[in-house]
Parts: C-alpha cells; sequence; structure tokens
C-alpha cells in the first residue's frame, strides 16, 4: 500500500525518511483551531486523525500519516509564532518553565477505515533565559514555524535545561516509535 504523510512540514517528512519507506506528502486542508474545552493533547490527537482523514477520499487504498503538536503551559498554548516579536515574547513566556509538547501521530488504513492514534508528551524544562539570549537565538535559528519557537534539533537545545520523553522524535514533531508500532500492526516490515 502507498504510504502517504498529511503534512507538508519539513521536519516531519525528515523524521519519516529516517524508516527509508518511500512515501509521499500531500496537504491536507484541516482547521487546526482548538475547540471549546479541549484540552491540549486531545487538541493534537483529534487533529493528527484529521488530517489523515482529509486524504481518504484522495486516497482509497492507502496508510495516512497524521501529526499534530500543541505546546502548552497550563492553559496557554504557543503555536508556530510565524514573526520574531511574536516568537521572542513566546520564548520570554516560557523562560524558567516546563512546558509540555504534546505530539500526536495517527496512521490510518483508508481501503479498512482502521485508525491508530498515539500521543506522546515531551516535557521540556527552559533555562531561566535573559532578554538578549532569547533575541540573539531567534536572529540566528529563526524557528518561526516552530510550535514554541524552541527547535532542539539545532540551536535550541542551548535554551533547554532537561526535557523528558519516551521518544526522542515526538519533540521534532513525528513520533517514530509510535508510528513504527502502528505501521507494523499494518503489516508493514520495519526494518
Amino acid at each position: 500500500m502507498p504510504l502517504i504523510l498529511a503534512s507538508t512540514s519539513i521536519y516531519r517528512r525528515q523524521l519519516l525518511e529516517r524508516l527509508g519507506l518511500p512515501f509521499v506528502v500531500a496537504r491536507p486542508d484541516v482547521d487546526e483551531a482548538p475547540l471549546d474545552g479541549e484540552m491540549p493533547d486531545q487538541t493534537a490527537e483529534r487533529l493528527a486523525i484529521a488530517k489523515a482523514k482529509a486524504l481518504v477520499e484522495r486516497s482509497p487504498d492507502a496508510l495516512i500519516i497524521g501529526s499534530d503538536q500543541v505546546a502548552h503551559l497550563g492553559a496557554q498554548r504557543f503555536g508556530k509564532p510565524g514573526s520574531v516579536p511574536k516568537a521572542v515574547a513566546q520564548l520570554q513566556q516560557m523562560r524558567g518553565q516546563r512546558v509540555v509538547f504534546h505530539t500526536a501521530v495517527a496512521l490510518v488504513n483508508s481501503s479498512t477505515g482502521n485508525t491508530q492514534v498515539a500521543g506522546v508528551p515531551t516535557v521540556v524544562h527552559f533555562r531561566d533565559l535573559s532578554d538578549d539570549e532569547i533575541v540573539r537565538y531567534v536572529e540566528k535559528e529563526m524557528p518561526l514555524d516552530c510550535a514554541g519557537s524552541a527547535k532542539a534539533e539545532g540551536l535550541g537545545i542551548s535554551l533547554l535545561e532537561a526535557l523528558s520523553c519516551d521518544d526522542p522524535t515526538a519533540l521534532i514533531g513525528l513520533p517514530l516509535i509510535a508510528l513504527t508500532r502502528m505501521l507494523r500492526a499494518e503489516g508493514v516490515a520495519i526494518p
């Protein structure tokens, strides 16, 4: 069965390439706004499923991967900043705090309708960063397309005191341990 990544994220594409499986990328058309009263982990998991299911009609005989990530500090959510001032503001709010990055992955078999989903939280403890450190980081890394403005796979690692997670790829945006488990359940041989 063809494998489709329902995401245009370069980070997710690079992670999926690690598995050495052929796949194509397609853009899902999904409203990513959280629902009223929805917890961050519920938002991530709902959106991961919605992104995968958005491609079912176009690909009736495929395995479709959807993924989403919600960064939050209590009730405060941190999306993709999109601009330097917003990235700086996000990091100022997160400095010295423990922020949860909840990453969800879903796999939909479009021919059977079988849907699997898993959520993987990563607790990220940010250092007590100075404004100068934040500005220098944002200017060098330009993390404008990353939830929470921190790219731990790059210079963003210098912003952290510690992190805790069961899957090191979850923080980057696609939990490969959970995904490979799902793919094996669908009969895909990995490795």
